[in-house]
Order: C-alpha cells, then structure tokens, then sequence
C-alpha cells in the first residue's frame, strides 16, 4: 500500500460534543456530514478534511488538568501566540490521560517519565 492509499486516521479526541448550532463537533471541530461520512471517505477526502482542521485557530479554552487538578488556560501563551503545548516536542497520548489536555506541569513531568512512549495511541473511530 502507497502513502496515498493509507488511511488517514479519525481526528476524533474523544470529547464528542455539539456546538449550539448542532453541526459541528465542539471535540474535534468535524462537521455532521464530516463525522457521519469519514468511513466512507476516500483517502483524498480526509487528507481535506484533516487540511480544514489544520487550519482552523485554536480555541482559547479554560480547562481542568485530568491529572492533578489544576486550571490552566489551552490554546494560547506559547511562541507566536500559538498554544504553550506547541512549543514542546510532540508527544504520543499520555498512559492514564483521559483523552484532553494536561497542564504543563503534567504534560512536561510526563515527557520527562517517558509515560507518553508507554502507549500506542488510542482506536481511531
């Protein structure tokens, strides 16, 4: 099987929520039509649905670390505004974590543990 042949994995995160308009997934940010026909989608129609998502801005959210319990702010405070995480090398999901983000004392201290290299990522949908 070829690159373009390979399937391209569910953005799905796992936090599956409507937005007030019920269109649009407010976890993954994938329209109904989107969700509904990702199975079905050729490898060419998710490439563009995962090109739309890369290019959405990040949402500025409050947010609970899932670990320790502390508030954070997501989506901002790191390099060129982006978000903080952005600015740490990428991880693979963190063992325990429960599919949101962790703060950046938990997200550090597991890139340090080596907790993030423990899993191989959770079932795509």
């Amino acid at each position: 099987m070829n690159r373009s042949e390979e399937a391209a994995a569910s953005p799905c995160i796992g936090q599956c929520r409507l937005d007030a308009s019920g269109q649009t997934c407010l976890g993954c940010r994938r329209t109904l039509d989107e969700i509904a026909g990702w199975s079905g989608f050729s490898a060419e129609e998710k490439r563009a649905v995962w090109d739309r998502l890369l290019n959405l801005p990040l949402p500025v959210q409050d947010k609970t670390c899932p670990s320790c319990g502390a508030a954070f702010v997501c989506g901002e405070g790191g390099a060129g505004g982006a978000c903080w995480c952005a600015d740490l090398p990428p991880l693979l999901p963190v063992v325990g974590a429960t599919g949101d983000c962790l703060c950046p004392a938990c997200l550090q201290a597991a890139a340090r543990d080596g907790s993030h290299e423990k899993t191989a990522g959770r079932p795509a949908e």
